[in-house]
């Protein structure tokens, strides 16, 4: 990989962004979309809880998130609500299952029957960086190739950095020329 030490500063003059891995990690979170109601909300609650009791899955998940068979027997009998620290352990329950069932529709999307997605990565802010210290750093676009998008959607599900790390550095060493100036960004788009 070659010095990106240009950049190992960011923000030393007022420059904003977030590193590129984070940045295509949250675009992926984005299209996962679930339940709209409040954790907090009986509606919600109620909610996660249908989805949660209806598979082996999903008890697992409850499992897994340490919420009890009887307290589950308590919500879902209606003797007992769960409490605020339950509530978060289900939302988190239900979160997780939902980013597992839906990893086979993201590649399927993102991949784009093998022609892989187009992506847009809008460059570090540099709004408050003084005139004299600004880099010319435009607006770039590059088609991530299908086993690329594969590789990201797994460090996603596996919340894993260092491997979305490095996916994000073989996508940007694509965009050839000045590559290194795209390790930090504002953000990544793109329409899957």
């Amino acid at each position: 990989m070659a010095d990106d030490s240009r950049w190992v500063n960011l923000g030393a003059y007022g420059a904003s962004g977030v590193h590129g891995a984070r940045a295509l990690g949250a675009g992926i979170e984005r299209m996962v979309t679930g339940i709209a109601s409040s954790p907090d909300s009986k509606r919600g609650i109620s909610a996660r809880l249908n989805y949660l009791t209806k598979s082996p899955a999903g008890r697992a998940a409850l499992a897994d998130a340490g919420i009890s068979k009887r307290a589950l027997a308590a919500w879902t009998a209606g003797k007992r609500s769960p409490s605020a620290k339950n509530r978060a352990r289900l939302d988190a329950a239900y979160w997780s299952l939902r980013r597992e069932r839906v990893v086979s529709h993201l590649k399927q999307r993102l991949t784009n029957g093998g022609r892989g997605t187009r992506i847009e990565i809008d460059p570090v802010d540099q709004r408050g960086v003084p005139l004299p210290r600004r880099r010319d750093v435009s607006v770039r676009s590059t088609t991530v190739r299908p086993r690329v998008w594969e590789a990201a959607v797994d460090a996603w599900l596996d919340n894993d950095l260092e491997a979305m790390t490095h996916v994000w550095e073989e996508i940007i060493m694509d965009l050839d020329s000045g590559w290194d100036a795209y390790t930090h960004v504002s953000s990544v788009g793109w329409a899957a």
